[in-house]
């Protein structure tokens, strides 16, 4: 993103020694990425709209880490949220929990299975590491949470965690039609 704010500085400099074909291929290149920006800038503001015409999308907005595109993501492809008994199921579903192994009844949890849907996975994951980038001074229940397992299983399993645990929280608020609630710190 950096560079696209170069271009235009690159094609009004006459004295850097760029041949006129290049100059010309360049100037075609960047109003291309202009156009397809406000492209994209348009798309964003129709999916953010499209977010607060849906109550299911508005109520998932309200945790955090979970935006217009993965609220508007999670309700379309989760038309039943009943489908799922639990959300555990739902979490599974999405490829958030560990391959179960078993001996002799002692069950032992691998790595993420990962056979869910996938950009669903993705979004949920991105957006939980925009959360754990804010979590450094808040009191909450869930940051205390976060800043401990992140010192105990380090900062990718933290980001995956909270990633389940919002899918748990999904589930909850599609089958409730709730809001989240932040749960605060209990005090003594």
């Amino acid at each position: 993103m950096r560079a696209q704010h170069n271009i235009p500085d690159i094609l009004e400099d006459a004295c850097n020694g760029l041949p006129a074909l290049a100059r010309r291929l360049l100037q075609d290149v960047w109003q291309r990425i202009v156009q397809l920006n406000q492209q994209i800038l348009a798309y964003d503001r129709k999916l953010e709209a499209l977010a607060r015409q849906s109550e299911s999308a508005r109520n998932l907005m309200t945790i955090p880490g979970i935006g217009a595109i993965t609220a508007t993501a999670l309700v379309a492809s989760i038309a039943d949220p009943k489908q799922f008994h639990n959300g555990r199921q739902l979490t599974a579903w999405l490829g958030l929990t560990p391959r179960q192994y078993s001996t002799g009844g002692k069950p032992r949890l691998g790595r993420l299975t990962k056979q869910g849907d996938k950009y669903l996975r993705m979004l949920l994951i991105h957006g939980t590491r925009a959360v754990l980038a804010v979590i450094r001074d808040k009191p909450d229940r869930t940051s205390q949470w976060l800043r401990e397992l992140i010192v105990r299983r380090g900062y990718k399993r933290a980001a995956v965690a909270l990633a389940a645990k919002n899918a748990r929280i999904v589930w909850a608020i599609l089958n409730r039609g709730e809001t989240y609630r932040l749960a605060a710190v209990g005090r003594a």
